[in-house]
């Protein structure tokens, strides 16, 4: 519990069977009042690991997409009364200790979502991202707050935090089912308004951290390019989106 609101942390995991342990100790509990895990279809015991744990863990008969765990895990947060949700990757390339941190940055009514980001300081390249990355990470951030019309140091974290007005606000149905949903949920909360938060966060790339390969992180970074361009045609009215819907 944080200022009398209920904390939940989503760990939306997919052969995390190694690094599972790692994250989870490190989750501040004094904070935190749940933790959730949907496991999507992996070939791993990320399941077994994480009921062991204690954790609550719900399990995708088949892999769904990142985006459809991520719809799974938010659902099941507002269900069991979440206030503040933090979605924290379970690879163990995020630091879990900065759960506090950025819940408190909604607690405090000032943001409606926080992003924990790698560019803020040096903690990107000093982790190991490697460098086409970083620079389609730059380059495509930079399109994005020209589109969108906002000053944010990237888009493309995998570390948030919501309150649960915005989730219940946001109409993540119509969000993709793989990783661009990302994108489309940040570009929703940004159309409809919501103050977005950041907060400097080291990362880390190992064997064992999740990472897409260059081929899908081509077809993310063109559906990223389409999101912010969609956002800009509806924003002017210009033209209707299912992902928007009219005008703000």
């Amino acid at each position: 519990m944080l200022a009398g609101r209920k904390v939940a942390v989503i760990l939306p995991a997919y052969n995390a069977a190694r690094t599972l342990e790692r994250t989870y100790a490190e989750i501040p509990r004094e904070i935190v009042d749940d933790v959730i895990l949907t496991d999507d279809g992996s070939r791993d015991d990320t399941a077994e690991i994480s009921r062991r744990l204690g954790i609550h863990t719900l399990v995708h008969d088949h892999n769904r997409g990142y985006g459809a765990n991520q719809k799974t895990c938010y659902a099941e947060a507002l269900a069991r009364g979440a206030d503040i949700v933090v979605m924290l990757h379970p690879d163990y390339q995020y630091s879990p200790k900065l759960v506090a941190a950025m819940a408190s940055m909604i607690a405090s009514g000032h943001y409606d979502v926080v992003l924990g980001s790698r560019i803020l300081g040096r903690g990107a390249l000093k982790g190991g991202m490697p460098l086409y990355k970083y620079i389609a990470n730059r380059a495509l951030t930079f399109a994005e707050n020209i589109l969108l019309g906002l000053k944010l140091s990237e888009y493309h974290t995998g570390y948030r935090a919501w309150s649960a007005k915005v989730l219940r606000a946001l109409p993540l149905a119509r969000c993709s089912d793989d990783f661009v949903f990302d994108n489309e949920m940040l570009a929703q909360a940004a159309y409809a308004g919501f103050e977005i938060g950041e907060i400097s966060c080291p990362t880390k790339y190992f064997p064992e951290a999740s990472s897409i390969n260059f081929k899908r992180s081509v077809v993310y970074g063109l559906g990223v390019l389409r999101t912010a361009a969609e956002y800009r045609l509806a924003y002017w009215g210009l033209r209707a989106s299912p992902l928007f819907g009219h005008a703000p």
